[in-house]
């Protein structure tokens, strides 16, 4: 018995893809993390008043949740589904089970929604290789159920920056923050 069947959903010799969270956007957030817990720890040690400590402590947190929420987060397609995995979460929709392939830009923001019955998954162009994962998905896609609005965002892609550079600022803010505190207690 030949385990490697082609086009079989448990075969081993099916060509996956796998798409990523920009690595662009996950090295400022990481940078920006590294940057104010080492603020947050020249705080301490200065022995700064307790609420500064605790607003820089409550704003590590959330950026560490997203940091990790976005390293995890990943797509992956095969000839028969796509797969979405977040952490601590896992969704699969079937090619064969999609009922409509929706999309909307709002900005510079892409969303892209996959329905298959009461069951959906939305992602953005917030993954690496965006305008490749919209063709992939595409050609995967049974052809009379791509909305003409999904088929144009096929055929030009945005690609969003401005959270990369929010990052890449937010960083430069926390550096000067860093700076004043060294210079404010030498």
């Amino acid at each position: 018995m030949n385990f490697f069947l082609p086009n079989q959903p448990w075969s081993y010799a099916m060509k996956t893809e796998v798409f990523l969270i920009r690595r662009s956007f996950l090295l400022p957030l990481g940078l920006l993390i590294l940057a104010m817990v080492a603020l947050f720890i020249l705080c301490l040690i200065q022995g700064e008043d307790r609420a500064r400590i605790a607003i820089l402590g409550l704003m590590i947190l959330p950026a560490v949740f997203l940091f990790v929420e976005s390293f995890l987060r990943r797509i992956e397609i095969s000839d028969v589904e796509l797969t979405t995995f977040r952490f601590m979460r896992r969704k699969t929709l079937r090619f064969a089970d999609l009922t409509e392939v929706e999309s909307i830009r709002v900005r510079g923001r892409a969303f892209v929604t996959l329905c298959a019955g009461d069951d959906f998954l939305v992602f953005t162009n917030a993954y690496d290789r965006f305008p490749q994962l919209l063709t992939t998905l595409l050609s995967l896609s049974p052809p009379q159920i791509v909305s003409v609005e999904t088929r144009t965002l096929a055929a030009s892609a945005p690609v969003k920056i401005s959270d990369i550079v929010s990052c890449w600022l937010g960083l430069a803010l926390i550096l000067f923050f860093f700076a004043m505190q060294l210079h404010q207690h030498p």
